[in-house]
């Protein structure tokens, strides 16, 4: 687990404000141990994504729907770059 950071932040995607997320106490979760990886937790009913090797940077702000659209296109390999 990372430290959490101190961000409160507003997103705006697809013309739908999100509210303002107090990550500071944000359970963040890793899929694997290395530096710079990406980095989710779950708040307030949304789903948060940040650079584990940046986590003073900004997060993405992801609905429930977003965030599934989101696994499934990366499962069917949409963001494949090779």
């Amino acid at each position: 687990m990372a430290e959490s950071t101190t961000t409160t932040t507003t997103h705006k995607f697809s013309g739908w404000e999100k509210p303002d997320l107090d990550l500071s106490n944000a359970d963040w979760r890793s899929g694997t141990q290395g530096t710079g990886d990406v980095q989710i937790a779950f708040v307030e009913g949304f789903i948060a994504m940040r650079n584990g090797g940046r986590p003073e940077n900004p997060s993405l702000i992801f609905t429930p729907a977003e965030w599934r659209a989101f696994v499934l296109n990366a499962r069917d390999g949409e963001f494949d770059l090779t």
